[in-house]
């Protein structure tokens, strides 16, 4: 039997069912440090599609820029459906995370002929009504989805205090990762996307929870050799794929990193091969 889902499911993950999703959809969330790389949107665009990862995740506002390129064969559009205020260097009186849309949640998704919709769903100390907001943002996709056959992508992030610096930053903690994903797989999640744990032995558990297809989110900006081990060491851990955004954008060589990330979901690729094909070497 024709089903949209899965249809639009066979776009997003490669045949051997996994996915390197280039996210570039930081400039919705207002924080000027994530603008850095993505100030030309069609050069940008232009470049990632010559590079050739399986996916990229943008934003209503700026799909056009990927869905004009003429031709059939691009990434595929996740596009995110959420706007929230939870990366900002300083905290704030009141966090929110609401979706763009809130009657038609993926309408947007829709008309730009998205094979996937992507929505966090998040936990923060002290604060509860964040959490409750993007469960329920979670249901209400989940219930668009099911009527449109769309794919859901859930993104359960476990945040902490930046002390230091002010605003938040990832909690690597597995007791806290793997309920989180735990409950985004029962939210409805046909994919996540979720945070390396502080051990990347641990993974396997966060990989297990999900029980789908498990992407490891990249987060911020690290020395190229650190980035490839972590990768490796997940990606063995049983992980489906990969979802980088700083590390790739603000890169000088974009297409380099991409190729090495390609090998190492589809191929089966060292750290020290990535490496390798980073360097462009034989």
């Amino acid at each position: 039997m024709f089903s949209a889902h899965k249809v639009r499911l066979n776009r997003f993950l490669a045949a051997d069912g996994r996915c390197l999703d280039v996210a570039i959809d930081h400039g919705v969330f207002n924080e000027h440090a994530f603008l850095d790389g993505l100030e030309d949107m069609p050069a940008v665009v232009r470049a990632l599609v010559d590079a050739g990862p399986d996916a990229i995740q943008m934003n209503i506002g700026q799909a056009d820029v990927l869905q004009s390129i003429p031709g059939p064969r691009k990434p595929a559009l996740v596009l995110r459906t959420d706007v929230g205020n939870l990366y900002n260097a300083t905290t704030h009186k009141v966090m929110f995370n609401q979706l763009v849309h809130w009657d038609e949640p993926i309408i947007g998704a829709l008309k730009a002929d998205a094979a996937c919709v992507v929505c966090n769903l998040l936990l923060m100390p002290g604060e509860p009504d964040l959490h409750r907001q993007t469960a329920l943002n979670a249901a209400r996709l989940r219930a668009a989805c099911d009527h449109y056959g769309m794919p859901l992508m859930i993104e359960p992030l476990v945040l902490k205090s930046n002390e230091a610096k002010g605003g938040y930053q990832v909690d690597g903690n597995k007791k806290l990762i793997v309920p989180l994903v735990r409950q985004a797989r029962e939210l409805g999640a046909d994919v996540i996307k979720a945070d390396p744990t502080d051990h990347a032995a641990d993974y396997h558990e966060v990989v297990q929870a999900a029980r789908c297809p498990i992407l490891v989110r990249g987060g911020g900006k690290k020395p190229i050799e650190t980035v490839f081990a972590e990768a490796a060491a997940y990606l063995a851990q049983g992980a489906h794929g990969l979802v980088y955004g700083r590390n790739i954008y603000q890169h000088p060589n974009p297409a380099r990193i991409v190729a090495a990330f390609m090998a190492m979901i589809h191929r089966g690729a060292t750290a020290d091969q990535a490496l390798a094909i980073y360097r462009g070497e034989p």
